[in-house]
């Protein structure tokens, strides 16, 4: 499997788990990588909750030994700030820097934040070119489509961010408006690429082994991010690595190894975050992982008041 160079950084293979707020905490995380994603990214964080030191921001940038490579992904809409952070971080455990461009979240968007700096060039030139002087480590970027239809520059954006110097470039090929609606334009992606000469990473609908190779084939890019389709799913990394080496498909996993992957996780969560807070994350993640199983929505309903580790393990026997 052909490697990813990111700066000077080696990715082992081209597929990235992206950023996902709520999800791609640490045991995720930890799943995830053990099933072969090359490039793991973490939950965005706020450039200024690191700047007034929240308490929770510090949990949030906790990295495992066994997660490398990681990258870091900051937001925020201060010019001033965020190089401020990028360089008072830079010491921390992790090997690329992303900056968040893409969220689509109303409560980030009406800050001008995330995806509402596609709206604003200048802006992403000032920021950007900030955050990579301010740092030695690689700078990404991930972007949307645009922020509406009318407004699809993902190609000038992408121009802007390779003159600041940025290292690599992730595309979701939807716009702000779409969130996660409707279909990724994977054309964007592909004039993206052919419009810089930096790594492309390609975000959207890519939710099975066949869609990743499809990604890759019709738009050039350099590696593939999967988002929503490692939800209960962290097997897709492996089965797809498996598929582009082999061209075999892999049986989804059966319901022994699904409850065995849910009991794993859910002792992950319970190890960093206690008792109460693990078991209440695992509530969307047991959903995410029993979707389409037999009776998955009275499982559901129980595991959601599930209060012990034993409890949860006796609710998931019906799994086999």
């Amino acid at each position: 499997m052909q490697s990813l160079m990111i700066g000077n950084v080696t990715i082992p293979n081209p597929l990235v788990l992206a950023p996902m707020a709520g999800v791609t905490d640490l045991p995720f995380r930890i799943l995830c990588k053990e099933q072969g994603a090359g490039l793991i990214c973490m939950e965005m964080v706020s450039a200024k909750a690191i700047l007034y030191r929240n308490r929770n921001t510090e949990s949030l940038m906790e990295i495992h030994e066994s997660e490398h490579p990681v990258s870091l992904q900051l937001f925020g809409s201060d010019p001033k700030i965020l190089p401020e952070i990028a360089a008072r971080i830079e010491e921390r455990p992790f090997e690329i820097l992303d900056f968040n461009m893409g969220c689509p979240v109303p409560k980030v968007v009406n800050n001008g934040e995330g995806s509402a700096l596609m709206k604003d060039p200048r802006l992403v030139r000032e920021i950007v070119s900030g955050m990579v002087k301010a740092t030695k480590k690689p700078v990404t970027v991930k972007i949307r489509k645009g922020f509406d239809e009318a407004h699809a520059n993902a190609v000038e954006i992408a121009k802007i961010l390779e003159d600041c110097g940025v290292a690599a470039i992730a595309v979701h090929g939807r716009t702000r408006e779409q969130y996660y609606s409707g279909k990724a334009d994977w054309e964007i992606i592909r004039q993206v690429k052919e419009a810089v000469s930096v790594p492309v990473i390609g975000n959207g609908d890519v939710n099975t082994p066949e869609k990743a190779k499809e990604m890759l084939v019709t738009t050039g890019c350099d590696g593939v991010m999967i988002g929503r389709g490692a939800q209960g799913n962290p097997w897709i990394f492996h089965q797809t690595l498996h598929y582009l080496e082999t061209g075999e498909l892999l049986p989804r996993p059966d319901a022994r190894r699904v409850r065995e992957m849910i009991l794993r996780h859910a002792r992950l969560q319970v190890a960093y975050k206690g008792n109460a807070m693990g078991l209440r994350e695992m509530r969307k993640h047991v959903a995410w992982y029993t979707a389409g199983f037999p009776h998955s929505a009275r499982l559901r309903a129980a595991v959601n008041s599930a209060e012990s580790m034993e409890e949860l393990e006796t609710l998931l026997e019906c799994l086999g």
